[in-house]
């Protein structure tokens, strides 16, 4: 068959980008359809505007750390109104970047929704139809509310970025890596912040230590966690909105923020009629290569549902671009995946959990909580967690976990010697670079305790 395009990608997001630039500069044509705006989640209304917004709320803590080093220094008003016009800059700068780029590339771009009628055949808003030898689905995912009255009083992740003012009051609901990173950003704005928590603890699937060490400095640094306790009754009560908990809690707040879990973009694209088939979740079922039932077509990132982090979607690409295009049958590696979640105090981990580690193997436990000297001197009480996990078999790193300033920058290469399997001895072996906090990973002596 003649075909318009060798690859039409659905989402014009981190991983869409990467797989169609590479396969254009190929020299094979490409399209790609995004409806909403080039960057998807991750840099329009994720990762990096969330970054931003951690570094702005930071900045209080620095000018008090600065206070207590002899500097006349004050914090002053926080302009909310001037820093989200610069970010909106900022995300317009790195959406034109990305445009660019898969333009250079040779990708021709629709900027417009799109949907499968037939496993080689894209039918576009506007009712064009396009035919594509192979077909790549990655339009990522959404955050949900829950189906309950009065939901819709409360906003979602994607709104954060687009407030007209900072609240005075506001309630997050749910306490996964979102719900605590907004926490966070918005108590160190000095908004006054709640959070209603289903679970007895935070950061659900990280390891329990480090989740009640971040969930202890969160609430230190003035936030409010209830846990077991989630909304039972919402209403627009005395100009906010009145939320009762059902741990009989209740409490009138200026906004209500709903960080409840997100699920994929599969909805109204026409995937089930032609074969392709959804898993309980509405995600995208692929194989190890990200292969659809039909054939031709293929999806990654979070629409997949399996690692939701943006490298994730990048390495899926490059995945896939060999695969497909180069003839390299190529798997995505998830094996040691490191991730961070930019909580206040920030962590980082990479491997396995402690609870992981008890029901895989024995295992030594190496960790240590301690006051850095940057923040000891400034009278900071605040703590941070290095900790390991070893195998005692093979004497492999099994796991590591950092909390703390700069700790995602440490563990990026934690993780470089994870992946090359390095053993406690490695470790043990590398000379510490001293005054640091990350010498902290190569003098632990003895385990806290063994895991059998």
């Amino acid at each position: 068959m003649e075909f318009d395009y060798d690859l039409f990608v659905l989402g014009g997001g981190s991983g869409g980008v990467r797989a169609a630039r590479l396969t254009a500069l190929d020299g094979h044509k490409v399209a790609l359809a995004e409806e909403s705006r080039m960057g998807g989640t991750c840099v329009i209304r994720g990762c990096v505007p969330k970054k931003l917004m951690v570094f702005a709320s930071e900045m209080p803590w620095t000018v008090d750390l600065a206070r207590n080093y002899g500097w006349d220094a004050e914090p002053g008003r926080f302009d909310w109104d001037a820093f989200r016009d610069r970010m909106h800059s900022e995300l317009d700068r790195l959406e034109n970047a990305y445009e660019t780029n898969a333009e250079k590339a040779g990708v021709e771009i629709f900027k417009q929704r799109a949907r499968l009628t037939d496993a080689h055949t894209v039918e576009l808003a506007d009712g064009t139809t396009k035919t594509a030898k192979h077909i790549l689905i990655a339009v990522g995912g959404h955050p949900v509310r829950p189906d309950m009255e009065n939901a819709d009083l409360g906003i979602v992740s994607d709104d954060v970025f687009h407030l007209e003012a900072l609240p005075k009051k506001l309630l997050i609901v749910g306490g996964g890596y979102i719900g605590c990173e907004f926490a966070g950003v918005f108590n160190g704005m000095g908004v006054e912040t709640s959070m209603f928590i289903r679970k007895a603890q935070i950061l659900r699937g990280f390891d329990d230590e480090a989740r009640g060490h971040v969930a202890d400095c969160m609430q230190q640094r003035g936030i409010t966690i209830h846990t077991g306790c989630a909304p039972t009754a919402i209403e627009e009560r005395d100009g906010g909105i009145w939320v009762k908990g059902s741990n009989g809690h209740e409490e009138v707040f200026d906004a209500m923020l709903w960080a409840t879990g997100r699920k994929p973009n599969t909805k109204g694209l026409g995937l089930e009629e032609i074969g392709v088939e959804l898993n309980r979740q509405g995600a995208i079922c692929v194989d190890e290569y990200g292969q659809t039932a039909v054939p031709s077509i293929f999806a990654l990132g979070d629409v997949i549902g399996k690692v939701e982090l943006t490298p994730v979607a990048i390495r899926e690409a490059v995945a896939f671009h060999k695969t497909v295009f180069k003839g390299e049958k190529t798997a995505m590696d998830y094996d040691l995946i490191p991730s961070a979640t930019f909580t206040q105090p920030e962590m980082a981990t990479c491997g396995l959990t402690e609870e992981e580690a008890e029901e895989k193997e024995p295992t030594d436990v190496y960790a240590t909580a301690f006051r850095p000297m940057r923040q000891a001197f400034a009278g900071d009480e605040e703590r941070v967690l290095f900790k390991m996990l070893v195998s005692k078999e093979s004497g492999k790193v099994t796991g590591a976990t950092i909390i703390g300033p700069g700790a995602a920058e440490m563990m990026q290469f934690v993780a470089v010697a994870m992946k090359m399997g390095a053993t406690k001895e490695d470790f043990d072996r590398t000379c510490a670079i001293h005054p640091s906090m990350a010498e902290e990973m190569v003098t632990l002596k003895d385990p806290v305790r063994s895991l059998s």
